[in-house]
């Protein structure tokens, strides 16, 4: 057995789903609320929504001199969609019923109150593997 073989993909481990009930506004008929099922991204697909979620700015007073800004909010919400397996955020019906046309719009309709979107997001990064939530790095890099 090579020393290597433990890196093998077949020793590594699978992380599962996870359930979580983003909002107490949507319940069943016993008045529990909803949970949702979410599954783990790859680093890959994180990088490229990181990527997408990034523009250039120009620095203030140095002309053809710009650095990357990451857009938190449309990243959490890309990553919330791209995490989650069930309720289908793609649906059409489930998009119509909302009045709206992308699952990142959903989201903002189905978890619609702030504290539980906030929630939501820390839930997420935490299962996603970040040990610190997007505003703790943020307030971390303002001082």
């Amino acid at each position: 057995m090579s020393k290597f073989s433990l890196f093998l993909k077949a020793n590594k481990t699978i992380r599962e789903n996870e359930r979580y009930a983003p909002t107490k506004s949507m319940v069943d008929e016993n008045g529990k609320p909803l949970e949702w099922e979410f599954q783990h991204i790859s680093s890959k697909e994180n990088e490229e929504l990181r990527e997408s979620c990034t523009i250039e700015v120009q620095v203030k007073g140095k002309p053809n001199l710009f650095r990357p800004k990451l857009n938190t909010s449309q990243y959490l919400a890309k990553m919330i969609v791209a995490s989650t397996v069930y309720p289908d955020l793609y649906n059409k019906e489930l998009q119509d019923s909302y009045g709206v046309m992308t699952p990142e719009d959903l989201v903002f309709q189905m978890v619609d109150d702030p504290g539980e979107y906030n929630q939501l997001g820390e839930w997420l990064q935490k299962f996603q593997g970040f040990t610190k939530s997007f505003e703790e790095k943020v307030n971390e890099g303002k001082n």
